[in-house]
């Protein structure tokens, strides 16, 4: 049996763009995905704080050190620019692995800053949106 588990978050992104042409998707700068542990197109759930709308997609890598944070395709129309969102991805675990698993919640300020990280799975390694993951 396997359980599908909370694995990790960007909570309180905000919205930079909204592109209704492009073809579907959730482009986020690829620093802030590393902080988040979520990989270039994996499936995410986008949970908008600000209108209360839920939608799945995919992620899409954005330039490093942008903080950018911009709704694609169809979901431009359930989120606006200025919204605040969380990006929330799962994995499919044993139960034995699940109660091992420790989430990873990194929180954002209102520029896409990560301000701090829940349960780092590297607690000696600090995020910079420049430069991506470094030694602390």
């Amino acid at each position: 049996m396997k359980l599908t588990m909370f694995k990790s978050k960007l909570h309180q992104m905000r919205v930079t763009e909204a592109n209704l042409m492009y073809e579907g998707s959730i482009t986020i700068d690829e620093n802030l995905l590393d902080a988040a542990g979520i990989l270039p197109y994996e499936k995410v759930q986008v949970v908008n704080i600000t209108n209360g709308s839920r939608l799945e997609t995919y992620t899409i890598p954005g330039e490093r050190g942008s903080r950018v944070c911009c709704m694609n395709g169809a979901a431009a129309r359930l989120t606006q620019v200025d919204d605040r969102i969380i990006v929330i991805a799962y994995a499919e675990m044993t139960p034995e692995e699940a109660r091992k698993h420790k989430p990873v919640v990194v929180i954002v300020d209102k520029e896409n800053r990560p301000k701090s990280v829940i349960n780092d799975p590297e607690p000696d390694k600090k995020y910079d949106l420049t430069s991506g993951l470094l030694d602390s």
